[in-house]
C-alpha cells in the first residue's frame, strides 16, 4: 500500500489517493478466485474445479476484480488513515481510479474531526430547581401502595363513575354484527376512557341484570371501516363493583413496607423522593451548563459525521430489539418504518451526541487532561467487579485507549460542572454551525464500514454476556 497523495479539502475532508501494487492486488484476486470458484459452473469441469484462467477466459479478466477490491481496500484504507494520522469520524467515500494487472488505485474522501474554537466553558451560570416536598407529593407517592391494597367489592346498586362493570357486549352496524365488536365477561372501569366515546357514559346508572342498547357514533379518526359510522351496542350487565380502599394507618404501613408506623413510612418516601428530585435537578443543571459550552463553541459539523452517529444509534437499537428475540425487520414492519426513516429520526439525537463529543474533546485539549496508568487500572478493576469477570478478560474486551477516552470525557465534564454557578441563565446564544454538502457518490459495493464506536460499558456488557453463553 502506498499513499500517493494527501489533499486537504473543504468542510473537514481529506482526499487520499491510495495505490496497491500489482503483487498485492494479484494476491487479492487469487483469494477472490478461491472463494468464488465453487459457485461457478464451467462446462467440462466439476463444480469448483475450473482453473482461474479458464473462468477469466469465459467471463473476462476482471471477473474477480470486484471481490478482490472489496477484500483488499478496507485494510489499505485503514492503514493509510493511520499512516497519515487522520482522525476519521465517518465512513469514507471511495472511488476507483484504476484497476488491472498493474494493481489498484482508489480515492478515499475522508471526513475528519472538525476544528473546534472553544468558547467559555468555566464559570458558567444556570438555573437549578430548588427541591421542595409537599404533603400532596407524599400522598402521590402513597397512591401506588394504596392501589395495590385496594379490593374490588360487588355492590347491589346502580353503577357510578369509578365503578367497574362486568359486561357482555356486541356491536351492530346496519343490524349486522361487525368484526371486533363483541366481548364476554369484560371488566370495564367507568370513566377510564378505554372504550369508544359515549359507551361508558351510557352505562352509568345501570345495575346487575340490566340489558341496554347503546347508540354510538364512532369518531371520524377511527379506523376506516367504522370511522364516523353510527352503530348499536347491545350490552348486558352482570356485576357492578366498587373500589374498597384500605385504611391508611400504622397497620397499612406494616403490610406494605418494612416500617412499623405510617409516619416512618412517609418519612422514607419523602427522603427517597427528595433524593430523586435532587438528582433530577442536578442533571438538569449540568445539562443546561453543558448546552452553554456547546453553544459557545464555533465548529462546522460535517453531515457525514452526524449520519455516521445516526447509524450507530440505529444499530444499537436493532441489537437491543433483537436481543429481546424480535427480528429487527419484523419490528420495522410492526411500526410502519424502514431503515431510512429510522436514520432520519435518529439524526437529532446524533447531532447532540456529536456536539457533546466535540465540546468535551476541546475541553480535554484545553485542560491537557491525562489519564494515569493507576486510574486506568482502577477502572479495569471496577468493571471487573461490576460484571463479575476476571480482570484479564475485561482487558481483552475493552481497549485501554477506549477507557482513557471515556475517563477523560468524565474529567472534562467535571471541570465544567465544578466551576459552574447556580443563578439566572444567560440569554440563549447558538454559534455551533452544522454545514456540509449532502453525501455524493457511493462507496464501492460491499464496502466494509468502520466499526461503530462502543462505550467501555457496552464492550464489558457484551463480553460478560459472551462468557455467560460459553458457560451455558
Amino acid at each position: 500500500m502506498n499513499v500517493k497523495s494527501v489533499e486537504k479539502q473543504e468542510k473537514s475532508t481529506v482526499e487520499l489517493v491510495i495505490e496497491i501494487g500489482a503483487e498485492e492486488f494479484e494476491a487479492a484476486v487469487q483469494k477472490a478466485y478461491l472463494k468464488q470458484r465453487g459457485k461457478i459452473m464451467v462446462p467440462g469441469f466439476r463444480k469448483g474445479k475450473a482453473p482461474r484462467k479458464v473462468i477469466e477466459g469465459m467471463y473476462g479478466s476482471g471477473v474477480f476484480y470486484e471481490d478482490a477490491i472489496n477484500e483488499i481496500y478496507p485494510q489499505a484504507y485503514a492503514d493509510a488513515v493511520e499512516q497519515e494520522k487522520l482522525d476519521a469520524v465517518a465512513w469514507p467515500k471511495v472511488d476507483i481510479v484504476s484497476v488491472g494487472k498493474e494493481g489498484l488505485t482508489f480515492k478515499a474522501l475522508v471526513t475528519v474531526r472538525p476544528e473546534v474554537k472553544l468558547g467559555e466553558y468555566k464559570g458558567l451560570t444556570a438555573e437549578k430547581e430548588e427541591v421542595k416536598i409537599t404533603d400532596e407529593d407524599i400522598d402521590n407517592e402513597l397512591k401506588p401502595y394504596i392501589n395495590r391494597a385496594t379490593r374490588m367489592v360487588t355492590v347491589e346498586r346502580e353503577a357510578q363513575n369509578g365503578d367497574t362493570v362486568v359486561i357482555d357486549f356486541e356491536g351492530f352496524l346496519d343490524g349486522k354484527p361487525f368484526d371486533g365488536g363483541k366481548g364476554e365477561g369484560h371488566s370495564l372501569e367507568l370513566g377510564s376512557g378505554s372504550f369508544v366515546p359515549g359507551f361508558e357514559e351510557q352505562l352509568v346508572g345501570t345495575k346487575a341484570g340490566d340489558e341496554k342498547d347503546l347508540d354510538i357514533t364512532f369518531p371520524e379518526d377511527y379506523h376506516a371501516d367504522l370511522a364516523g359510522k353510527a352503530v348499536v351496542f347491545k350490552v348486558k350487565v352482570h356485576e357492578v363493583k366498587e373500589k374498597q380502599l384500605p385504611t391508611v394507618d400504622d397497620e397499612f404501613a406494616k403490610d406494605v413496607s418494612e416500617f412499623d408506623t405510617l409516619a416512618d413510612f412517609k418519612k422514607d418516601l419523602a427522603d427517597k423522593l427528595t433524593e430523586r428530585r435532587e438528582n433530577q435537578a442536578k442533571q438538569a443543571f449540568e445539562a443546561a451548563v453543558l448546552e452553554q459550552v456547546m453553544s459557545n463553541m464555533e465548529v462546522e459539523i460535517p453531515d457525514a459525521m452526524v449520519e455516521f452517529e445516526a447509524d450507530n444509534l440505529v444499530n444499537d437499537m436493532a441489537q437491543r430489539i433483537q436481543a429481546q428475540g424480535i427480528p429487527f425487520e419484523q419490528y420495522l414492519a410492526m411500526t410502519g418504518m424502514n431503515m431510512d426513516m429510522m436514520r432520519e429520526q435518529a439524526k437529532a439525537a446524533a447531532l447532540e451526541r456529536v456536539r457533546r463529543d466535540l465540546a468535551l474533546n476541546a475541553v480535554i485539549a484545553a485542560e491537557d487532561i491525562q489519564i494515569s496508568d493507576e486510574e486506568l487500572e482502577e477502572e479495569y478493576k471496577r468493571l471487573s467487579e461490576q460484571y463479575h469477570m476476571e480482570l484479564d478478560k475485561v482487558k481483552e474486551a475493552v481497549a485501554a485507549d477506549d477507557i482513557r477516552k471515556e475517563l477523560s470525557m468524565k474529567k472534562a465534564e467535571q471541570v465544567i460542572y465544578d466551576s459552574a454557578k447556580v443563578g439566572k441563565a444567560p440569554a440563549k446564544k447558538k454559534t455551533t454551525k452544522k454545514k456540509a454538502e449532502d453525501a455524493e457518490g457511493e462507496a464501492a459495493e460491499g464496502e466494509e464500514k468502520p466499526k461503530k464506536r462502543r462505550t467501555t460499558k457496552k464492550k464489558a456488557e457484551d463480553a460478560a454476556e459472551g462468557e455467560e453463553k460459553t458457560e451455558e
